[in-house]
């Protein structure tokens, strides 16, 4: 229960890399915020139905109202925000293709919703760290930007973004001891990863091949290095990425 008396938020967590992430903080004791654009009620839900503290929250991060009234219902209902986990991003209904076929409307969707999301949900948030003498911010990046993963670039462009977010905010923050820190998952089979019959194809089996750990990666593998960086164990850790991919890529 080493998160006792935390308040978190999870961005997209109500499927996925997400919940196992939401889920992951309300066993160690924090109230949970799942923000999402739909399904959120379920999750929570059943966390309640556990004793938990748990909220659910309609919102798209790419809108900066809904954003703002995130973290109002986050200060509203549980009296503060202490860790942020930046984890809604477009990538499972993705389909690899050429970038030369990748549309303006493509890009800057993917740019406002995996960066620009960050971004706001950040900027929203930070207020309260501030008030409660520190916080946590834990971006959920990827493989990708690090290994130069070709046929997805509106996807690696937007998630190397999120390596410049997380070391300029962490030396900005740092005075106010708000950490920020960010977790790099490998090709994982999330729910949404499963349907989608293509990436499965074209990814699955390379991904295995690649890695120390020849196996499939779960969201359960995920959760670990999220809990840390929101615990008292990296209270002296800041502008960091663990790339949590089996082995795949040494960073």
């Amino acid at each position: 229960m080493k998160l006792r008396d935390k308040v978190a938020i999870v961005t997209g967590g109500a499927q996925g890399i997400g919940r196992a992430i939401v889920e992951g903080l309300a066993a160690e004791g924090a109230s949970v915020v799942i923000a999402d654009l739909q399904g959120a009620d379920g999750p929570a839900k059943a966390l309640r139905g556990q004793g938990r503290r748990a909220l659910e929250v309609d919102c798209d991060v790419s809108d900066e109202a809904q954003v703002a009234a995130m973290a109002e219902a986050a200060m509203r209902s549980f009296g503060g925000i202490d860790i942020l986990v930046n984890n809604a991003g477009i990538y499972s209904s993705l389909v690899p293709k050429p970038f030369e076929d990748i549309t303006v409307q493509e890009w800057r969707r993917m740019m406002d919703v995996n960066t620009l999301g960050v971004f706001l949900s950040c900027r929203a948030v930070v207020g309260s760290m501030r008030a409660r003498g520190g916080g946590r911010i834990i971006n959920i990046n990827s493989g990708t930007p690090f290994k130069g993963v070709p046929f997805l670039l509106h996807y690696v462009a937007s998630k190397g973004a999120i390596t410049g977010i997380t070391r300029g905010l962490a030396k900005e923050l740092g005075p106010s001891n708000i950490l920020v820190n960010g977790v790099a998952p490998g090709f994982t089979l999330s729910e949404g990863v499963k349907a989608n019959p293509v990436q499965l194809e074209k990814l699955s089996e390379v991904s295995v091949k690649a890695r120390s750990l020849a196996r499939d990666q779960f969201p359960e593998d995920v959760v670990g290095a999220v809990t840390f960086l929101a615990g008292p164990e990296s209270a002296f850790i800041t502008g960091q990425t663990l790339v949590v991919d089996g082995g795949a890529y040494f960073n």
